[in-house]
């Protein structure tokens, strides 16, 4: 027995025409579905049906396992948005928030490894806000596996360790 607000495949499509246009840039289908799933009417199977369907249609295209709106779904989401149960948006806009919270931080934030000719790797590590660079540190590493690891530290505490060597910086020595 279905539980939920959204009740058929065409309230399933226009949730999905609804996400679709009020994430930042194109996503993939897992991203797409999880956003979607905010609802106990919306099932794997129905949400796969009409997400094809949306994309057969044009009303979202599909490019490199990216989804996006078009001119014609967003047209549609904007005519179909109010017949979505208030409470199934209200989640939606709060997962969405989220979501493209997450996409500004990691476009802010960057790290990259590249060989060296004479040996060694290049990582650089990069933090910045919505109008420069704040920071952009370039470190040699011996080994790649030791790089990434740093990439993946660097990534998830970028504004930590900012700050860190801000205070070590004003540290006397």
């Amino acid at each position: 027995m279905q539980v939920g607000f959204i009740s058929d495949n065409l309230e399933i499509k226009f949730l999905i025409l609804y996400i679709a246009a009020r994430v930042i840039e194109p996503v993939p289908f897992e991203v797409l579905q999880d956003l979607a799933m905010c609802d106990g009417g919306v099932d794997y199977f129905d949400f796969s049906a009409c997400l094809a369907d949306l994309v057969r249609t044009e009303h979202l295209s599909l490019h490199d396992g990216l989804y996006a709106i078009t001119k014609k779904g967003r047209d549609n989401s904007a005519i179909c948005e109010s017949s979505l149960p208030y409470s199934v948006r209200m989640q939606v806009e709060k997962n969405i928030a989220q979501h493209n919270q997450r996409l500004r931080r990691n476009a802010l934030v960057t790290a990259s490894t590249t060989p060296r000719e004479k040996g060694g790797y290049t990582l650089t590590l990069s933090l910045s806000d919505e109008l420069d660079n704040v920071m952009r540190l370039e470190l040699l590493v011996t080994k790649e596996d030791m790089a990434k690891e740093l990439e993946k530290r660097f990534k998830k505490n970028a504004e930590v360790i900012y700050g860190r060597l801000i205070n070590l910086l004003y540290e006397d020595p």
